[in-house]
């Protein structure tokens, strides 16, 4: 059999193109935030995950160009061998600090990073124990370890009764790995951490947490998952990524200094692959430095998220409740969803169709998302084109 024949016979994406209802890929022309550009119109951005809207920031801005006069484009090589920076030393030991580990490790993307902790972390004789509606990243880190003979085991989401099944299920000798989103990338809710993390501690099993859409979100000063809880990180693994809060691109791994030792040291992701680059480090800094210094950044994006959560209610709207800067609106079926989507767009709104099978069957969404430097006017706006698709298409009244 050609092993491209499913390429050939893939004609989903080309059929939705031709009724004008696709709703990704599209380009954006220019970004200052909560506006964008796109085919030459401005849009109102209520998908991004740029939530403290610092992309657009002018000393974020000023940092990369900075760097990338001082060290060039890139580094040419992986940190292992030549390809560490002063940047990227101080870039850890900064984020060590604000999360509260013992140290941390810089990876070239927040996928990356998933995959080289848990198919370093996570080798023969061990098992792995995944949140059913955990990201991709992580259950593609699962399936590279089980390809070096670790087992994977889910247990359903956010389910600690289902979790301690699965970890009784699980024989002593084996080494128990759980890895969780701290707050879920589809829906917006929290990890039920506490009891997650007591749970662990009962079947000597250890954690990580992926804090992808939590850092710069939740807990003290944005501080992720386990300060919303006031739980002490320095036990557990903790990931993220410089793609949303930190306006930029790459990831992390905090933990204890001896885990990140070993990673350092054995993860073909940090071996193999070449380092973050310096423009993107430095934007990072630049970042952190802006949520040290500006920590009401992250009250003003969660009290944009909450005005939209109570106005989708208000409009008569099901939405899917959590306590972060994501605001998942239900339109049910794949079909309404792109059509809805496309309303959206031509009215001036640009959010994400989450279409089966990232999410249930008959649960297709709206995932709009917020940013701190969204005004009251651009809120406002995108409740008003809500309410005027949603009542043309009949989903409210």
């Amino acid at each position: 059999m050609d092993v491209f024949e499913k390429c050939f016979a893939f004609t989903r994406a080309d059929e939705v193109k031709a009724q004008g209802l696709y709703p990704y890929f599209h380009a954006i022309e220019e970004n200052e935030g909560p506006v964008v550009s796109v085919y030459g119109k401005k849009m109102i951005m209520a998908g991004s995950n740029n939530y403290l809207g610092l992309t657009a920031h002018p000393k974020v801005k000023e940092a990369a160009h900075n760097a990338i006069n001082k060290y060039g484009t890139g580094c040419s090589g992986s940190r292992y061998l030549t390809g560490t920076l002063d940047l990227h030393n101080e870039l850890e030991a900064r984020l060590a600090k604000f999360l509260g580990t013992e140290a941390v490790l810089l990876f070239s993307t927040g996928f990356q990073t998933a995959l080289g902790i848990i198919s370093t972390i996570a080798q023969k004789g061990d098992v792995i124990i995944s949140d059913k509606e955990n990201h991709a990243c992580i259950v593609s880190g699962a399936m590279m370890a089980k390809g070096a003979f670790a087992e994977f085991k889910r247990y359903k989401h956010n389910d600690m009764e289902d979790l301690e099944r699965v970890l009784q299920s699980i024989p002593d000798s084996a080494g128990r790995f759980i890895v969780t989103d701290g707050v879920f990338s589809v829906t917006g809710e929290i990890v039920n951490l506490p009891e997650l993390a007591a749970i662990a501690e009962k079947y000597g099993a250890r954690v990580l947490v992926d804090d992808a859409h939590s850092t710069g979100v939740i807990g003290t000063g944005g501080r992720g998952t386990h300060s919303y809880f006031g739980m002490d990180v320095k036990q557990n693994l903790v990931m993220g990524t410089f793609s949303k809060t930190f306006a930029s691109l790459g990831g992390f791994v905090g933990g204890p200094e001896r885990v990140i030792n070993y990673l350092k040291h054995n993860s073909p992701a940090i071996i193999f692959s070449a380092s973050p680059t310096p423009a993107s480090c430095a934007a990072t800094l630049a970042a952190l430095d802006i949520l040290e210094e500006q920590p009401e950044l992250v009250d003003k994006l969660i009290w944009n998220a909450n005005y939209m959560r109570a106005g989708f209610k208000q409009l008569g709207f099901h939405i899917v409740e959590s306590k972060t800067a994501i605001v998942p609106v239900i339109v049910g079926q794949v079909e309404i969803a792109f059509v809805f989507w496309r309303k959206l767009f031509d009215k001036g709104v640009f959010v994400n169709a989450f279409i089966p099978p990232g999410v249930p069957p008959n649960m297709s969404m709206m995932r709009t998302s917020y940013m701190a430097s969204h005004e009251k006017e651009h809120l406002d706006k995108i409740l008003e084109v809500f309410a005027e698709v949603g009542r043309e298409l009949g989903l409210i009244s």
